[in-house]
């Protein structure tokens, strides 16, 4: 039996711009292992991610549309970054209802680099401590939240578990920290 086997987790993403590692390497490591994933964007178009935010990057095809997803049949969802991605989907109603309703149930939020800017404009950032792309520090902390620089940070607070990273350095450690919150123990 794998890790993740029985957990179902939601990837949201633009159809452009999203930071390439943080969209393929979770997606890959969740299935490994044994997650069931669903990749969400606001098209059934396929998603051209961007690595640094130039270079064209890998393609992922959703398996869903972003206002097709329903959060009560996940037990956790992932952000990727990308700057592009990211600025997108925070002003994104279905990403922002996607979120909230995550947040307001309790279950497990995940977001990476940019990512975070989603979690000020869906009202969740406030009382929680993040980390993010350090150009975010003062938008999270505008929004209410504390932000420390490090690899990876799972904040409880609010009744639901948040877990950040800053960059596709720290994915190792993020997806790490998305099965030990979702099984409670160590990977």
């Amino acid at each position: 039996m794998a890790t993740l086997d029985g957990k179902k987790i939601l990837i949201l993403s633009t159809n452009y711009g999203t930071e390439s590692a943080e969209l393929t390497k979770p997606l890959a490591y969740l299935k490994e292992q044994g997650a069931d994933v669903t990749v969400a964007a606001p098209q059934t178009d396929t998603i051209q991610t961007l690595e640094g935010d130039k270079t064209p990057g890998a393609t992922v095809d959703p398996d869903i549309s972003l206002a097709d997803a329903n959060p009560s049949d996940y037990d956790a969802v992932v952000v990727p970054g990308g700057t592009i991605n990211a600025d997108s989907l925070r002003v994104d109603p279905d990403a922002q209802r996607i979120v909230q309703a995550f947040a307001n149930n309790g279950k497990v939020v995940a977001a990476i680099c940019h990512a975070p800017w989603l979690l000020i404009n869906s009202g969740v950032a406030g009382g929680k401590t993040t980390t993010s792309y350090p150009t975010l520090s003062l938008d999270l902390t505008n929004a209410g939240a504390t932000w420390v620089n490090q690899e990876v940070k799972v904040c409880p607070a609010n009744g639901w578990t948040l877990i950040t990273s800053r960059n596709p350095g720290d994915i190792p450690a993020f997806n790490q920290a998305i099965t030990e919150q979702l099984t409670g123990a160590a990977a």
